[in-house]
């Protein structure tokens, strides 16, 4: 017998769960007469939407705009069912697959609250749960030459540079502290200003580069050593600057006002804007 529930209004339909529904959703949209764009999509087309829909929801959480956050979390659980679904098409996985897989590691890596195991604090969480990962690390076969390919190319650059040190500081390979850090930071603006330097008669724009990705790469490891997220830090930077630019447009008058003031009008405009201007808070 045909199955009448799709063609009824909503509120007439029989309940179903939520999951359970998007799931059977995006397999619709997948099938053979499903929509035209989504079946034209790849795992390599979806993931610069991924990252779109990640930033949209760090954006939500700092701004503090939960039903925004709502949203944006639907958005990023879809990146979740869509790659599921193309996964089951191929044959390499389904949604219930990656449900299984992660109940089974949180209940393997929270023994304190599963098994026998004692954490009477996060930072004993924490140890427990990087010695089962090494030990699940251990007992799979890997191709890995090196501890650092475990961290992937593709994740932002901030984030890998984070990771890197992370991982290399775990073999010793570290400053002792963040004075190092600074010493290091000056050493590389000194080899970024040397590159500049006008007496040269040809500049590398390579070199140039290098020097810049090592004074950046320095300054995420300062960040770890002082406790800092440098993705974090660098939007609420970002969100610093927004605000106390937008203060100079309306002290101009207008973005054109502003384009046709001298740099000295601007500096003044800047200093005005940061003395005057409210700086993001968290409530």
């Amino acid at each position: 017998m045909e199955d009448m529930s799709e063609n009824l209004p909503r509120e007439a339909a029989p309940a179903i769960d939520p999951i359970a529904e998007a799931i059977a959703i995006m397999a619709r949209l997948r099938a053979p007469n499903g929509c035209p764009w989504d079946r034209e999509q790849t795992f390599d087309s979806i993931k610069r939407h991924t990252l779109e829909e990640t930033y949209e929801v760090f954006d939500a959480i700092e701004r503090r705009a939960w039903p925004d956050l709502k949203d944006e979390l639907g958005d990023l659980l879809l990146q979740v069912l869509f790659y599921a679904q193309m996964a089951s098409e191929a044959g390499y996985f389904t949604i219930q697959d990656v449900a299984q897989n992660l109940n089974a590691k949180l209940i393997r890596r929270h023994p304190h609250i599963f098994g026998d195991a004692e954490a009477t604090d996060s930072n004993a969480v924490l140890r427990n749960w990087e010695r089962i990962k090494q030990t699940e690390k251990k007992a799979a076969a890997s191709t890995h030459n090196s501890m650092l390919d475990e961290i992937p190319r593709s994740m932002p650059a901030l984030m890998e540079a984070g990771k890197l040190g992370s991982r290399a500081a775990k073999v010793g390979f570290d400053w002792p502290d963040a004075n190092g850090l600074f010493d290091k930071l000056s050493e590389e603006i000194d080899e970024l200003k040397a590159e500049l330097d006008p007496s040269l008669a040809v500049r590398s724009t390579t070199a140039i580069e290098a020097e810049v990705g090592d004074i950046l790469f320095t300054a995420v490891n300062l960040a770890r050593h002082v406790k800092v997220d440098p993705e974090s830090a660098l939007r609420a930077t970002n969100a610093k600057f927004r605000l106390r630019f937008a203060a100079m447009e309306s002290a101009a008058g207008n973005s054109a006002a502003l384009a046709a003031s001298s740099p000295d009008q601007l500096e003044i405009l800047w200093n005005q804007a940061k003395n005057a201007a409210t700086e993001p808070t968290r409530s």
